[in-house]
């Protein structure tokens, strides 16, 4: 549907119905941001009426177009979108907006409103996770395309805001698309020169076009109420094939309001309710009823709706005729977009383990192998560490920006945006995507990781070097607080393998879990294949907990640990036994996993009546009170660490059996 073709009145029409949907709902709630949707919607109408691809009914459609609201706090631009246009969203949601169980919250939640491609609102993630979905189309489409039959084949739309281009993951992303020439980008910025403290001269003076060109972005300026004008931009963002595309749409924030237009206060309030009307009077819409929707309107979205199911019952078809005619890569396809993980897996993997001393790392790099192997939506890559993670997959080529046919991904020394575009991977469908760097660096990666587990994504992240047994790196590389601070992010499963045999079962764990993301937490330094009478396969894993080596009767004291730290809790718990001590070890890889087990389970592991309990890891202590009590042994680390051999670290820092030992018997006499 042209937009030069339709009656000018008709899409002003429109324009104003989102403006004052948005505008009424924020009133309503007294709480919201009016100012983007009513100067961004001229570019919105524009930009479905025309040219995004989608499918009501079927919002995960492959082969739709995604539309990005990086800006998320301009939600009622959204909602607005999703109700005109035939989603399952209800005018009645619409006017809930902000409340609770409403689906239209805040800002949009991917899974909670239909429609919605992601959750965004803290600015740049939109971005970087737009970055995400635009490789994971190019991937995709260089696997499964074939002459006369392409079935991927879209691009990925988004609408940024200064402050979504002052967030330093914008930087990193910017440059990672620009690099890749992720030409099925086009981002509409809306530059209005406002922000909540005032105009965004305060502290935003760069020239955002020079700077994207230095990223190998094709740049164009517009009119961001010109209908026309905005078209025949986006048309030439879509006919470049070589680089990712912004669109500078110079706007009015708050546009229509006649004393709160151009001014920071209708950014982030209502506009109160002389403002509202004198809104509607001066642009001519009816001052009641509220949320007012002409007729006009549901007809010209409708009459979009109805173009857009002839693209997608003719894709339907594509798709049939490409099943006949590429049996074997059809089976790929669902293969990918099932996710569907082989049963025999993780015995494969334990094949690998060969050394009887190895790095949880190593051994997990080896096992990447044959995961990449069996499972081709598997991919990812580094933060420039794969030499160090282990992470790179043999004998399958680099994505460059000549070829997508690989499954390496070269991220850079930019580990925000790396987690922002893992997102990306992991909401686009057919891909479970990795991503690896030291655990010191996770910090660097918190918000998209924060992000992932909201919203019950599968991304799996690989952390390296995981302790003070870095060594001679020092207290910089040295992780202290990072196992409690990533244990406190709900939905989030962490897993710190004792061994190359832990190690298997937490990626077969991993690669299972669909419903959030993963963070392997891995050793620099060799530990001990440890000789197990119990096998801590996933099925065992899946607690959480186990016992690793029991006393003859029932426990007097009970000793926990997790990874590297296991080996030397284990001698210790020897060493009681043969003092005549009913000394019991726990391996507790993923607390998680142990909380959400039924009480009879936890009880029967780590019985209540037993209070003497001692918890090893090396480090921040505060996720061990929940399990030892206040009364009970933590050998931890609450300090910060120092720049030696890890032997001499161990020692200096108490992470040894004889000091474990010690302690007990300072604590009990035992």
């Amino acid at each position: 549907m042209l937009i030069n073709k339709l009656d000018k009145h008709k899409i002003d029409l429109a324009a104003n119905t989102i403006r004052m949907l948005s505008a009424d709902a924020v009133e309503k709630a007294q709480s919201g941001h009016p100012g983007l949707p009513m100067g961004c919607a001229d570019i919105a109408i524009v930009l479905w009426m025309q040219f995004l691809r989608f499918h009501p009914k079927d919002p995960h459609w492959p082969n739709r177009d995604r539309f990005v609201l990086s800006a998320g706090h301009g939600s009622m631009l959204l909602y607005s979108l999703l109700h005109l246009f035939g989603f399952d969203l209800s005018l009645d949601e619409i006017k809930q907006f902000r409340q609770f169980g409403s689906r239209t919250p805040g800002h949009p939640e991917y899974g909670h409103t239909p429609g919605v491609e992601v959750t965004t609102g803290p600015l740049g993630q939109g971005f970087a996770n737009g970055v995400g979905m635009a490789l994971a189309e190019r991937v995709l489409a260089s696997q499964f395309n074939k002459d006369g039959r392409t079935i991927i084949d879209h691009h990925i739309y988004g609408l940024v805001s200064d402050g979504d281009l002052m967030e330093g993951i914008t930087s990193e992303a910017a440059s990672f698309a620009g690099h890749l020439g992720l030409s099925n980008i086009i981002y509409i910025y809306d530059s209005n020169q406002i922000s909540i403290e005032g105009n965004t001269s305060l502290t935003f003076t760069e020239d955002v076009a020079k700077r994207f060109e230095s990223y190998s972005w094709r740049v164009f300026k517009v009119d961001g109420h010109n209908h026309s004008e905005i078209a025949g931009t986006i048309e030439a963002a879509r006919s470049e094939k070589e680089r990712p595309s912004l669109i500078i749409a110079n706007t009015h924030i708050g546009k229509g309001s006649p004393n709160k237009q151009d001014k920071a206060s209708v950014h982030g309030e209502p506009l109160g309710a002389k403002e509202l009307e004198l809104t509607k009077e001066n642009i001519g819409w009816p001052k009641s009823p509220a949320f007012y929707i002409p007729d006009e309107v549901k007809q010209l979205c409708q009459a979009r709706i109805a173009e857009l199911q002839v693209e997608y019952v003719n894709w339907q078809s594509l798709l049939g005729k490409y099943k006949k005619e590429y049996p074997d890569l059809s089976r790929v396809w669902d293969t990918c977009f099932n996710k569907e993980i082989p049963g025999d897996l993780e015995l494969e993997l334990l094949k690998t383990i060969k050394k009887d001393s190895i790095a949880t790392r190593s051994a997990s790099g080896e096992m990447m192998q044959i995961i990449a192997q069996r499972m081709p939506f598997f991919m990812g890559g580094s933060a420039d560490l794969c030499p160090s993670t282990k992470t790179y997959l043999k004998n399958i080529p680099s994505i460059d920006k000549k070829s997508f046919a690989g499954r390496n991904i070269h991220f850079g020394i930019r580990e925000h945006a790396m987690g922002g575009i893992l997102n990306g991977l992991a909401l686009y469908g057919g891909i479970i995507p990795f991503g690896s760097t030291f655990l010191m660096f996770s910090d660097y990666m918190r918000p998209p990781i924060r992000l992932a587990a909201m919203m019950k994504i599968q991304v799996i992240y690989v952390f390296t070097h995981d302790s003070i047994f870095v060594g001679e790196d020092g207290p910089t590389h040295q992780p202290i607080e990072h196992l409690p601070s990533l244990r406190a992010i709900p939905n989030l499963l962490v897993i710190r393998p004792s061994d190359a045999t832990e190690t298997a079962a937490a990626w077969a764990t991993a690669l299972n879990h669909k419903d959030g993301p993963t963070a392997l937490i891995l050793t620099r330094q060799d530990l001990p294949v440890i000789n197990r009478s119990v096998y801590p396969s996933q099925s065992l894993l899946k607690h959480g907990a186990y016992i690793l080596k029991d006393s003859a009767k029932p426990p007097e004291i009970i000793l926990m640990a997790t990874g590297s730290e296991i080996s030397i809790t284990l001698e210790a718990t020897v060493q009681l036994q043969e003092k005549g001590v009913q000394a019991r070890l726990l391996s507790v890889p993923c607390f998680e996993l142990f909380r959400s087990n039924p009480e009879g389970y936890r009880n029967l592991i780590l019985p209540p009546t037993c209070k003497k309990r001692v918890a090893i890891e090396a480090a921040g202590k505060s996720d061990w009170y929940e399990f030892v009590g206040l009364e009970g042994l933590i050998v931890g680390i609450d300090r910060f660490g120092a720049s030696a051999p890890a032997k001499a670290l161990a020692a200096h820092y108490g992470f040894t059996a004889e000091n474990i030992l010690s302690e007990i018997n300072k604590k009990w006499g035992m």
